[in-house]
């Protein structure tokens, strides 16, 4: 059996930097056609050089992919510098609150502090992507306890485009649900299928870890009715977050999960369970497009219903799902 499907997008991913950037670019373009890169790389990408050297660099190793860049909101910007970041390949800025996940020690204290670059963003219709949490509430509710962040940029900036990124409660799926159509949320495969018992329940699981933490069975059931209902307003984003075997399994292990390299045939599967095949190409290729205001992948690729095992360990990272099988594969 196959089932053909547009080839997709990955509206938020990390490539990191240097040898580990090689190959993490070459195993997403094995997956995706088009990915949103992420700015939080040390150093970060927060200037029009940086935009156009990250984008090089990803290209160099990946010559096939279509990148789209961000940058680091981490200070304010001139109107001159976001429309040269633009020329280089910029389509959206990255906010990082002060602290709350990788490489986030230059975030932002006060998103207030951004709101003359934010205006500048609506005035030329740049996406604002959001790492919505809550630096200092109890790790269960920093997503829910951000979101008055996230309806107030909405009234400050009616016409200001938002997703919010990795949404992982109940209380956010149903913030973005009745905020109006210029917000939406990207959904990863992991907040998909787990919930915290997958990482702390009968043993520890650090390569399940990752910001924002999956939550309550409640949560997860949320993000997945919203996925299967078909709002247009959630769309793949897999935050994809690779990390060495070392830095996942240490004194202080990184957050991330690798998901990149299994993500479409997990949610072929995932599709499949819930008799929703048909809604699919959306999710993976079609409200992203549309809400970041570029057309619609062309491509298209088979998959073909055959038993494999995910490797323990891909580009020296463990995956998603590793040494499982998985019924589908490219």
């Amino acid at each position: 059996m196959n089932i053909t499907l547009p080839l997709p997008d990955d509206f938020h991913i990390h490539l990191r930097q240097g040898k580990d950037l090689e190959n993490y670019a070459k195993s997403a373009a094995l997956q995706f056609g088009r990915v949103l890169a992420m700015p939080n790389t040390e150093p970060p990408v927060n200037s029009a050089e940086s935009v156009k050297k990250y984008k090089e660099e990803i290209l160099t190793a990946a010559p096939g992919l279509e990148v789209l860049l961000t940058f680091k909101l981490n200070k304010n910007y001139s109107e001159q510098e976001l429309l040269e970041m633009r020329k280089n390949g910029a389509v959206a800025a990255k906010y990082y609150p002060l602290g709350v996940t990788t490489n986030s020690q230059d975030g932002v204290a006060k998103i207030e502090d951004m709101y003359p670059t934010i205006e500048l963003m609506e005035k030329h219709d740049f996406v604002l992507c959001l790492h919505g949490e809550e630096p200092g509430a109890f790790c269960l509710d920093r997503e829910k306890e951000f979101l008055k962040h996230l309806e107030k940029l909405c009234e400050t900036f009616p016409k200001l485009r938002i997703v919010l990124e990795h949404v992982s409660s109940a209380e956010a799926v149903e913030c973005v649900k009745n905020l109006p159509q210029n917000v939406a949320a990207t959904v990863t495969v992991h907040h998909l299928i787990l919930t915290l018992n997958d990482i702390v329940g009968d043993s520890l699981r650090p390569q399940n870890f990752c910001k924002p933490l999956p939550k309550l069975p409640k949560d997860k059931e949320a993000v997945r009715a919203a996925v299967f209902s078909g709002n247009k307003k959630f769309f793949l984003g897999t935050d994809s977050a690779p990390h060495s075997l070392e830095k996942k399994e240490s004194l202080c292990g990184a957050a991330g999960v690798y998901s990149a390299p299994v993500a479409i045939p997990v949610l072929i599967e995932e599709f499949e369970n819930e008799n929703k095949l048909d809604l699919l190409s959306n999710f993976i290729a079609g409200f992203g497009a549309d809400f970041y205001k570029i057309p619609r992948q062309a491509k298209t690729v088979i998959y073909t219903q055959k038993e494999w095992q995910v490797p323990k360990t891909i580009d020296g990272a463990v995956p998603l799902k590793a040494g499982e099988v998985l019924r589908w594969q490219k």
